[in-house]
């Protein structure tokens, strides 16, 4: 399972797949689904033709990322 940086999550685009969401948040790939499925993921997730999807807002606050796009350091 691939370690996300914080720069890596804060450069993602507006919703990432329910695998990178859990892989962010240190959830394996089935639990993932299973979570999700049961509307029991950590934060929102969409289904969109057929596919979970997870706003990256939400994930990022979650884990306390809340520079906005642009903000300089």
């Amino acid at each position: 399972m691939k370690t996300w940086t914080e720069k890596e999550i804060d450069q993602l685009g507006a919703r990432v797949g329910i695998v990178t969401a859990g892989e962010i948040l240190g959830i394996g790939r089935t639990k993932a689904y299973e979570l999700a499925a049961r509307d029991e993921f950590p934060v929102p997730v969409l289904r969109i033709k057929g596919r979970y999807q997870v706003p990256t807002a939400p994930l990022k606050h979650l884990l306390g990322i809340h520079k906005e796009n642009g903000e300089s350091a």
